[in-house]
């Protein structure tokens, strides 16, 4: 070849996927994550699928990606048409991560909160009516069938901490491993996440009568190293300090007695402890302790203390 003649490479033309015989490929549907029943881990971190306590459809638990708190967001499991979806409620998942934004497509996914039947009507989402109205008959359905029992709402118009006089905080702040942690229900419906046999969720909770419970106390609120102090003095806290060290990573680990001493169990959700940060929960502190706490002595002290 001489010096003045070369081949030029050009590359190949993107052509559609077709089979042998020439005709096209049809594009496979998009389906979410999913882990083999014969897996040794039955553990799905994104995608996970529950049911809204408030309404009792079906959701999905995602991380967000734009949290460094590694936050969760519970969106709705199939997809709606972006132009009915206000621009400030549409999310789009990628990589299993949800980010609160539309990915330039005709469809984007929304959270659960925008069109639950136990929340008010929010008028920015008027064209998601007929979806509510469907969530509300399937609401409708299951508790005509006896498989969902609706959570009784929490009056917002009372003030911070008051309805702890008369109830227990509905996400209490627990204390263990010098940890404070903010849970997403009542102490006492905190479930185990482990697999059995039947490869469903353990249904059986933390508190049993058996094992040893914490204790309410009153604690000081603190805050992290650089933020302002906070104007309540004190907070409620489950305290779970002086329990042996095995019984407190047990509840960090969330799972019960009987499944705390076989390791081997694969975990079929994930915890559902919140690192509690006093600014960002401060709708969450309670200055008073629940029902039949003792009530401090007129010289102070932190004796203020109460079982569950």
């Amino acid at each position: 070849m001489s010096a003045g003649r070369f081949t030029r490479m050009r590359s190949t033309p993107p052509f559609p996927a077709r089979h042998r015989d020439g005709s096209q490929i049809a594009a496979r549907p998009r389906r979410l994550l999913q882990i083999s029943p014969h897996s040794a881990s039955r553990l799905l971190r994104c995608g996970q699928r529950d049911r809204c306590r408030a309404c009792g459809n079906r959701i999905e638990w995602y991380t967000r990606g734009t949290d460094p708190h590694q936050r969760s967001v519970r969106l709705h499991p199939g997809e709606v048409p972006a132009a009915r979806v206000p621009a400030a409620c549409r999310w789009h998942v990628s990589s299993g991560v949800a980010y609160p934004a539309g990915d330039g497509s005709r469809w984007c996914r929304l959270p659960h909160a925008a069109v639950c039947p136990a929340r008010d009507a929010d008028p920015a989402c008027a064209d998601l009516s007929g979806l509510r109205r469907a969530l509300s008959v399937t609401t409708r359905r299951l508790i005509d069938a006896g498989a969902f029992t609706p959570t009784p709402a929490q009056d917002h118009s009372m003030p911070v901490g008051a309805d702890a006089r008369v109830c227990r905080p509905a996400r209490p702040v627990v204390q263990l491993l010098y940890v404070r942690y903010l849970a997403s229900r009542p102490v006492e419906e905190i479930r185990c996440v482990a697999q059995t046999r039947r490869r469903h969720r353990c249904t059986s909770a933390l508190l049993t009568s058996a094992a040893a419970a914490g204790m309410w106390k009153l604690m000081p609120v603190t805050a992290a190293s650089g933020q302002l102090a906070l104007p309540a003095d004190v907070m409620t806290v489950y305290d779970l300090s002086r329990l042996p060290y095995n019984e407190q990573l047990r509840w960090r680990a969330q799972r019960c007695p009987q499944h705390a001493a076989t390791p081997a169990a694969a975990d079929l959700a994930v915890t559902d402890w919140e690192p509690f940060d006093p600014l960002r929960h401060h709708e969450h502190i309670h200055p008073r302790l629940p029902v039949g706490a003792r009530r401090p002595r007129p010289h102070g002290g932190m004796r203020q203390a109460a079982r569950p």
